[in-house]
């Protein structure tokens, strides 16, 4: 059985036992979370949503809160010798392992 849920602007589609990263999340780590949309349920017979399934739930445990590896943005014009700028970012991300998908 598999699931499609929606967090962040972003459809995952997920799977018991799978582990998946998605935007950062207001929740410690050790903690339970619970989507409520889901968009897509499937398995022996496919149920969608519009927008999403009534009453299906998506459990996951949350296993880690951290950040990804830092990615450098250098802008520049070139022949003008003063206009140059970089920047540095660190995307934050939870980590989630689904427990179960309750359809």
């Amino acid at each position: 059985m598999y699931a499609v849920i929606e967090t962040g602007g972003k459809q995952l589609k997920v799977e018991v036992g799978s582990v998946i990263y998605t935007e950062k999340l207001d929740v410690k780590e050790g903690d339970s979370y619970t989507f409520d949309k889901v968009v897509a349920v499937g398995g022996d017979s496919m149920k969608l949503g519009t927008p999403y399934v009534k009453g299906a739930t998506v459990a996951c445990h949350v296993e880690k809160q951290g950040k990804e590896k830092k990615i450098i943005i250098f802008k520049y014009k070139a022949k003008k010798g003063s206009t140059r700028r970089k920047q540095g970012h660190r995307q934050p991300y939870t980590k989630l392992v689904v427990e179960s998908i309750n359809a």
